[in-house]
C-alpha cells in the first residue's frame, strides 16, 4: 500500500531537475509523492497492471521481469537504490508490461501520472534528465538483447557488473543469488565466473558481495570473452 514520506519527499527534492521548476509545483511534489515498501521475493508492480506513476527505488534492489510464458520468465534489467524506472510505462496508456520484483526488501517512490505529465509540459531540465535516462535505458536493452545471443556465460555476468549497469557505485553490494537471478543463470555458474574473475584481479568477493576493483580489466575480460 501507498503511503506519504518523509524520505520520498527528500528524495525528490534532491533530484537535478527539481531546483528549477516553480515553488508551488515544488510543494505539490513533496506532498503527493508516496511510498510502497515490500519485503524479498514480493511482486511489487504486476504486469497488466494499471500504470499511477513514475518510480524510482528509494532502498532496496528491485527486478524488472517479463511475465512468465510457458512457464518461463525473463528478467531484463536490475534497478538499484537512487535509480528512477517505468517512464515509457508512464508515458503510454497502457498496462504494465512487465512485473517488478523485489530482490531485497525495498522501498518505492511513485510519482504521480498527473504530475509526471505536468513535468514533461512545463520543466525543461525535467525534460533534459528524461531523454538523458531514456537514452541509458536503450543502451542498456541493446546491450542485453545482444549479449542474449552469446553462449559465454563469462561474457554476460561481466556484462552485468558493467559501469553501463551501476554507473554510481563499484561496490555493488550485490549477492550472487541475485546477481544469477539477473543474468539467468544458477548461482554455481555465477560462483564459478565470479571467482574466475576474481583470479583475473577484476573483482573481490566478501561475504558473497562483489566490488570492481578493476574496471580496465573488466572491460578487456568484457572484450576477450564477447570474441567467443
Amino acid at each position: 500500500m501507498l503511503s506519504s514520506s518523509p524520505s520520498a519527499s527528500r528524495f525528490i527534492s534532491a533530484q537535478p531537475w527539481f531546483g528549477s521548476i516553480p515553488a508551488n509545483l515544488q510543494e505539490q511534489l513533496c506532498n503527493e509523492v508516496s511510498l510502497m515498501q515490500a519485503d524479498k521475493g514480493a511482486v511489487m508492480l504486476a504486469a497488466g497492471s494499471r500504470v499511477d506513476g513514475w518510480h524510482a527505488v528509494l532502498s532496496g534492489l528491485v527486478m524488472l521481469q517479463s511475465p512468465a510464458s510457458k512457464k518461463r520468465s525473463s528478467a531484463f534489467i536490475g534497478v538499484p537504490d537512487g535509480e528512477w524506472f517505468g517512464e515509457g510505462s508512464a508515458m503510454k496508456p497502457e498496462p504494465r508490461r512487465y512485473n517488478v520484483v523485489a530482490l531485497r526488501p525495498t522501498s518505492l517512490l511513485c510519482l504521480p501520472l498527473p504530475l509526471f505529465a505536468t513535468l514533461r509540459k512545463t520543466s525543461l531540465a525535467f525534460n533534459q534528465f528524461l531523454v538523458l535516462h531514456l537514452n541509458m535505458r536503450l543502451g542498456q536493452a541493446m546491450t542485453i538483447i545482444e549479449a542474449g545471443r552469446t553462449q559465454s556465460t563469462e561474457h554476460r555476468v561481466a556484462l552485468y557488473l558493467s559501469r553501463l549497469f551501476w554507473r554510481s557505485t563499484r561496490r555493488l553490494n550485490l549477492t550472487q543469488d541475485e546477481i544469477g537471478q539477473l543474468v539467468g543463470l544458477s548461482r554455481q555458474t555465477v560462483n564459478k565466473v565470479l571467482h574466475l574473475m576474481e583470479g583475473h584481479g577484476i573483482v573481490s568477493l566478501d561475504f558473497g558481495r562483489v566490488a570492481i576493483v578493476d574496471d580496465g580489466a573488466l572491460n578487456a575480460f568484457l572484450a576477450a570473452t564477447a570474441a567467443r
